[in-house]
């Protein structure tokens, strides 16, 4: 079943931020709704074991690097050396999806992830392991990552249709953020009991998962958008569609600052297990977990959610880096541990609010491009921001790095909450509602409205 470009799209949110009046709109149903559908549960549990391999190799990196090198800022390269391929190339490789078929190409990128795995996992457990294979290691998968990540975000439109994009999306990232509970601790029992080699293999031989669930898809029933033909021009037109529209543009720059100063917690938290609380692998494999405890939380209110709103974006923002100053001042390991809930949970509704908005509001055949831009602006960021945390971490210490972070979060959020505001014709209303203080925005002509006659 072909949707053509527009046939099955739905329409933009204006700038007013009302919900969609389309019948394809996403409507408040089970949590796990999405799951019905055949292919997406083959893809759902195919990323439940790859996503536990992929935590357990995030935790392994930075400890292994970290251990080779006694820096935070080393840390900090692997992440932007990781990432920098999505910077540099992203808006390619959102090209090339809308061209190409999504299966096969996953087919490919996840094959690629896995014999990286599989290769560092050969170098570590042999003695041979130095930082600059795990910094190879980091670029290729980040190669990979390049095609992988726009092409596993717009596959899942094909997967389950508009209807029950906003569900899917949610449970995606309740799936990622949920494998964070296992992996992280496996890691941690696997780094402090045999080494860091053997979660480098398990997270290359956790891809047969995906891969046969992929394999085992039903063609017939997916969702088929039509592909762009090839041609000139095509990276600028993404560009200028994404440009045009402030309900594009403007939270792709919030997650580019929340992104690049704020998510960069494998600095954070590695800097607060080692030199601020002196606990070890343990303690970072532990604010992980709980971490992802609030994630999942966060994520499965998402799928909850009929809509995604711009305004629960910016307030998401500005609690989500408040936060993390909040974090930054605390005296005691177990405060520390215990914010990381809270930091998930409003990340997170940051992370999935942001992704179902701009699905929603682009159309099908665009989609590959728009979200290799958000992509590219939400990881790629990482390796502009992270050897700046990581210089900030051991220069300053960990607390002013963590706060630095969040304080720009929050102020970008401030920034273009009022961008938004002033673009939709909105003024803040500060007032009471039912006995509790409620801040909101509201139309100017409303306030118009209420005016008394001169």
């Amino acid at each position: 079943m072909s949707s053509g470009p527009g046939a099955a799209s739905v329409p933009a949110p204006d700038p007013h931020d009302s919900p969609p009046t389309s019948d394809t709109r996403p409507r408040k149903s089970s949590m796990f709704s999405s799951l019905k559908v055949r292919n997406y549960r083959l893809f759902f549990m195919g990323q439940v074991v790859s996503n536990i391999g992929t935590w357990m190799q995030r935790i392994a990196q930075d400890w292994l690097v970290l251990s080779l090198t006694g820096s935070s800022a080393a840390v900090g390269i692997t992440t932007a050396l990781q990432f920098l391929p999505m910077l540099l190339f992203g808006l390619y490789g959102g090209v090339l999806v809308d061209r190409l078929r999504k299966r096969p190409t996953l087919l490919v990128t996840q094959s690629a992830m896995a014999l990286t795995a599989l290769a560092l996992a050969v170098a570590v457990l042999t003695g041979h392991v130095q930082v600059w294979h795990v910094y190879v290691a980091a670029f290729a998968v980040g190669l990979a990552t390049v095609v992988d990540n726009p092409a596993r975000q717009s596959f899942v439109s094909e997967l389950v249709g508009p209807r029950q994009l906003q569900n899917a999306v949610s449970l995606n990232s309740a799936n990622f953020q949920s494998a964070r509970l296992v992996g992280p601790a496996v890691a941690g029992i696997l780094i402090t009991g045999v080494g860091t080699g053997y979660a480098f293999l398990f997270n290359g031989l956790s891809f047969i998962a995906p891969l046969t669930g992929l394999l085992l898809m039903r063609a017939r029933e997916l969702h088929v958008v039509e592909r762009a033909p090839r041609g000139k021009g095509q990276l600028r037109e993404g560009v200028r569609y994404v440009t045009g529209r402030p309900e594009l543009i403007w939270p792709i720059v919030l997650v580019g600052f929340v992104g690049t100063f704020a998510f960069n917690f494998p600095v954070y938290l590695s800097a607060f297990a080692d030199d601020v609380f002196h606990a070890g692998a343990g303690a970072y494999s532990m604010f992980n977990t709980l971490m992802a405890v609030g994630s999942v939380a966060g994520a499965l209110l998402a799928a909850r959610r009929g809509t995604a709103r711009l305004r629960l974006l910016i307030a998401a923002a500005l609690v989500f880096g408040a936060l993390e100053i909040v974090a930054a001042t605390t005296p005691t390991l177990w405060m520390f541990a215990l914010l990381m809930v809270p930091l998930g949970l409003f990340g997170m509704t940051v992370n999935v609010t942001t992704n179902t908005s701009i699905q929603m509001s682009t159309d099908p055949a665009m989609r590959g491009r728009v979200m290799a831009l958000y992509m590219m602006v939400f990881l790629g960021g990482s390796p502009v921001g992270a050897p700046i945390v990581g210089w900030i971490t051991d220069t300053y210490g960990a607390r002013v790095g963590l706060a630095a972070g969040g304080a720009v979060a929050a102020l970008a959020a401030a920034v273009i909450g009022l961008v938004l505001a002033r673009v939709g014709n909105l003024r803040l209303s500060v007032g009471w509602h039912r006995g509790h203080p409620r801040v909101r925005f509201v139309p100017r002509e409303h306030r118009e409205e209420l005016a008394p006659a001169a």
